[in-house]
């Protein structure tokens, strides 16, 4: 009975990638069948010895890349999906990016602060099981809201990258919204709250996305009964364009005297710039209007996009109209 080996995995994905020999061949030289060399190269891609990157010659992704990076001093990672793709196709495209930078980062000993979301649930299908020790996952927003608890949802999205890594989940078991600025001032000095921010500030890496206000595919948090109809005419009426770890921004990145923030369990952009790495993950150019304003409150370390959306960015950010554009 055959018995793999590391050294024949290696040495199957070596003739078969790097050589370009035909299967039938390294049988031969390994002494074993086709299908036993079939599984070998399998295991290698699914080890991660080999790992398969698609670069399409028309892709624009890694010029608008350096652009980004330079004018926004971020590292950018811009994922190449065709203009033509769904919405959908192209959040996953840049989820699985998202997915896969965030294993690569987060090891043991490591405390990473996720806010809920659309897009982060999204990330949380991709993650691919990685073991660590003494590690943490803490939810940076609360949840509830008017017409449900909200907390099977937040719940279920921390506790999927707790399982991914084996590290301990910190849930935040309060509203999105206060009512009233003084409910939220009194909660803040209760213990149980208290150990969560306490997690929140020692946070290695937050991931987040932006919400936007308005589009054709709204976010969660304004499409989930988290705002009543006073709340979203008042934002309109401070010209908040959308959100971060549902704190309002406007356009220019303001967000301090925006009424609405005052009763917001997210952490502020000020108390985010005290985490090392701020891992901001958008997919659709109907964000790049919260986006923009995210990247001038300065909350934003490192960056997923689609390409699309980089682009629009780059525009937004010179003031230059939306061109048409051909499709791919």
């Amino acid at each position: 009975m055959y018995v793999e080996r590391e050294q024949d995995v290696l040495r199957a994905a070596s003739m078969y990638y790097l050589q370009d020999l035909k299967m039938e061949v390294i049988a031969r030289h390994l002494g074993t069948s086709r299908s036993t060399v079939s599984r070998l190269i399998k295991r290698a891609r699914q080890s991660g010895l080999v790992e398969i990157t698609l670069r399409p010659a028309s892709t624009r992704a890694p010029g608008i890349g350096r652009s980004v990076q330079a004018t926004f001093g971020i590292d950018t990672y811009v994922v190449p999906v065709p203009d033509s793709a769904s919405q959908m196709e192209r959040l996953d495209q840049v989820s699985m990016t998202a997915a896969k930078l965030l294993s690569s980062w987060f090891d043991s000993d490591m405390v990473m602060g996720v806010a809920w979301g659309t897009t982060l649930a999204s990330v949380s299908r991709f993650l691919v099981p990685k073991p660590t020790r003494g590690s943490a996952i803490v939810q940076l927003n609360g949840a509830a809201n008017m017409r449900t608890s909200g907390v099977d949802y937040a719940s279920d999205l921390i506790s999927s990258f707790g399982s991914a890594f084996g590290a301990a989940v910190h849930h935040f078991s309060v509203p999105a919204f206060f009512d009233f600025p003084d409910t939220k001032a009194a909660m803040w000095r209760e213990r149980s709250v208290r150990r969560v921010l306490d997690m929140q500030r020692r946070a290695d890496i937050a991931v987040f996305s932006v919400g936007a206000v308005a589009g054709a595919v709204p976010s969660h948090v304004y499409s989930a009964g988290y705002l009543d109809e006073d709340d979203v005419t008042l934002l309109h009426d401070e010209q908040v364009v959308g959100d971060v770890c549902t704190v309002f921004l406007r356009g220019d990145g303001s967000w301090r005297d925006v009424p609405l923030n005052e009763r917001a369990t997210g952490p502020t952009p000020d108390e985010l710039q005290h985490i090392p790495r701020r891992l901001c993950i958008v997919a659709g150019d109907n964000k790049v209007a919260p986006l923009l304003a995210a990247l001038r409150a300065g909350v934003v370390t490192d960056l997923v996009v689609d390409e699309l959306t980089a682009t629009t960015l780059l525009e937004a950010a010179e003031g230059i109209p939306r061109r048409a554009r051909s499709r791919v």
